[in-house]
């Protein structure tokens, strides 16, 4: 298979603005379905991920037309770390014909910076195999045919149902994003998909390297207690920055 091509992943890191937040597969115990193209099992749990901080995962995004434009999205975590020699071989267009889709989109390397995630998962699960990475279906997302350029729209906010609660503890470092309105929003992902280099000790400082908007700052700050992105009974607001990594709004302190 092929490598990305440029604008494959420019349309991944567009994609991530809505779609950093899908990542959420929590799994209970070991799931045994790896190595088969697909599979389906019945299942209705409340999932909880711990020690989440710094764990890899990628997206593939399958856009279809069917019932309306929208992009299915199968997520690595926690099945397998997205194993880098298979992701960058793994060929969109050749993905995207297998599986009956108009495209399909890279949405990664992306690593988790929350400490715990718990979500409520009903119905069946299906995991399928992209380039020999087992993945499983998170979301399906409407999309508009704009969504599909080559373009990515950073620090525009997007409205998402995804019936979850991010803990940060007591006492980590959070990256947070300030709005000109007096929002915080609070870093959940990082992504190395603009810059490849990019890593945790990193983010201490990365505000020189954001091309923020007027009017917005950028800040580290400790907890002094539990945060939680409570998110199961209202939408999630979540936005991405220039270097593609990810933001809830801050909904407690």
């Amino acid at each position: 298979m092929g490598t990305f091509t440029q604008a494959d992943k420019r349309r991944g890191r567009r994609f991530g603005v809505v779609l950093g937040f899908v990542g959420v597969l929590l799994a209970s115990g070991v799931l045994s379905a790896c190595g088969s193209s697909s599979s389906s099992t019945p299942t209705t749990i409340v999932q909880h991920a711990t020690s989440l901080v710094g764990k890899r995962y990628c997206e593939i995004l399958l856009v279809t037309a069917t019932g309306g434009l929208h992009a299915t999205v199968y997520n690595t975590y926690p099945l397998n770390a997205c194993p880098e020699a298979k992701w960058s071989a793994i060929d969109p267009s050749a993905v995207a014909t297998e599986n009956g889709a108009l495209a399909a989109l890279p949405n990664g390397p992306r690593f988790w910076l929350m400490d715990s995630i718990v979500k409520s998962r009903s119905g069946t699960e299906h995991i399928k195999s992209f380039g020999g990475i087992a993945m499983i279906e998170e979301a399906t997302v409407a999309v508009s045919p704009a969504d599909l350029k080559a373009t990515r729209l950073a620090f525009d906010p997007h409205s998402v149902n995804r019936t979850a609660a991010f803990t940060f503890h007591k006492g980590r470092q959070v990256y947070e994003l300030h709005d000109p309105s007096g929002q915080t929003w609070v870093m959940q992902t990082w992504s190395q998909q603009v810059d490849p280099t990019l890593s945790e000790s990193a983010l201490a400082n990365l505000g020189p390297k954001l091309a923020l908007p007027s009017g917005w700052t950028y800040t580290v700050r400790t907890l002094q207690a539990p945060l939680v992105i409570a998110t199961e009974t209202q939408a999630a607001h979540v936005l991405q920055d220039n270097l593609g990594n990810s933001y809830s709004l801050e909904s407690a302190r």
